[in-house]
């Protein structure tokens, strides 16, 4: 079984990108994010680590995080957002490779992390490929502010705090290009013909041709 990482920028469509590849019988697809929301739902241990950094103020009565109250600590607050990033790294990167040890794997050929933070995390080192995902900047805060339902000012600031497309394609092993207009399943399907071609000798992959 073969690792891919899949990352890039906020508004840059890579969960659009993971759904797709997601319809492939023999994908599983590992989002980071719903991972995170999974772990984070009231008396987990990453919700209590939570607590124990940020206060009960960032949750609600029930128990359930409060997302805005948290986002408004770590707001312009880079000690903040790295000690949530740190705790984010620690629960979400164990969970991930408990997963992916429990993935059926005669039955799954490719396993696919969807994370924005893979470098940052680490995830990047349990990869055997990386996609990027980008996309110009005025598409990624149209997508944000339909979102997220916020203006266009905010949908900048976030993206001026995040890493631009370089960044990510510098460090990948294929690119896609998500602007809207591109054809998401071409690309899709020309990196899985390259990844059958590479490994078509290992790992069964030979199957995967045609499918």
């Amino acid at each position: 079984m073969k690792i891919i990482g899949i990352t890039g920028s906020s508004g840059t469509g890579k969960s659009t990108v993971s759904s797709i590849f997601n319809e492939k019988e023999y994908i599983e697809v590992i989002d980071a994010d719903k991972v995170a929301r999974e772990l984070n739902t009231p008396n987990t241990e990453y919700s209590k680590a939570i607590k124990g950094v940020f206060g009960k103020e960032v949750f609600f009565e029930d128990g359930s995080l409060n997302r805005k109250a948290l986002a408004d600590k770590i707001y312009d607050n880079e000690n903040a957002k790295k000690s949530l990033d740190s705790l984010t790294f620690k629960y979400v990167f164990d969970e991930i490779l408990s997963r992916i040890e429990n993935i059926d794997k005669e039955k799954i050929k490719i396993t696919i992390i969807d994370a924005p933070l893979l470098f940052e995390s680490g995830l990047d080192k349990k990869c055997d490929y990386i996609i990027a995902v980008i996309a110009p900047e005025e598409v990624k805060i149209d997508r944000i502010c339909k979102r997220d339902k916020i203006d266009v000012n905010t949908a900048k600031k976030r993206l001026d705090s995040q890493q631009n497309d370089e960044y990510y394609t510098e460090k990948s092993d294929f690119v896609i290009q998500n602007d809207g207009k591109s054809n998401l399943e071409i690309q899709i399907k020309d990196i899985l013909e390259r990844l059958i071609k590479e490994n078509k000798n290992k790992c069964n992959f030979i199957e995967l041709e045609g499918k």
